[in-house]
């Protein structure tokens, strides 16, 4: 089971990173071009929305089915501590990944808000880069590759 729901999140993520970073650049290019907001960019950022969330569920799963998280359980936080593969998967990447997925909803949210289409612009595009640079930093690469 660990193993499907891992591969279901690794793929997952790639869809994740692609629509994430589209709608990033999406939202850059169009506040320096000061175009007006529509109903494309609307689903383009609410796609990111729920594909980070449905992200989240499988990565919410796969946590508590890892054997990282046997690791937590046998040995503690000081065990966890010790080892950075361990510490990567248990700590870091969780704790990041959704601080990322924070910052993609409140950035969603703030966006509704706005009234002008740069104001909505430049808030997707602050917050869903912000969330990029995150998940990009902490990302086990040498799992992926």
């Amino acid at each position: 089971m660990y193993e499907v729901i891992q591969i279901v999140h690794s793929y997952w993520a790639y869809l994740v990173l692609l629509i994430l970073t589209l709608a990033t650049f999406n939202a850059i290019i169009k506040t320096l071009g000061k175009k007006s907001f529509g109903p494309q960019d609307f689903r383009i950022s609410l796609f990111t929305l729920i594909v980070s969330h449905i992200q989240l569920l499988i990565g919410i799963v796969l946590y508590f089915v890892s054997p990282y998280f046997n690791v937590l359980l046998e040995k503690g936080m000081g065990g966890v501590m010790k080892n950075d593969t361990v510490r990567l998967y248990v700590i870091e990447h969780p704790l990041t990944m959704i601080i990322s997925i924070v910052l993609i909803t409140v950035g969603y949210s703030k966006h509704k808000k706005k009234l002008a289409s740069n104001k909505k612009f430049r808030t997707i595009a602050i917050f869903y880069a912000l969330a990029l640079l995150l998940m990009l930093s902490r990302i086990p690469w040498n799992a992926w590759f």
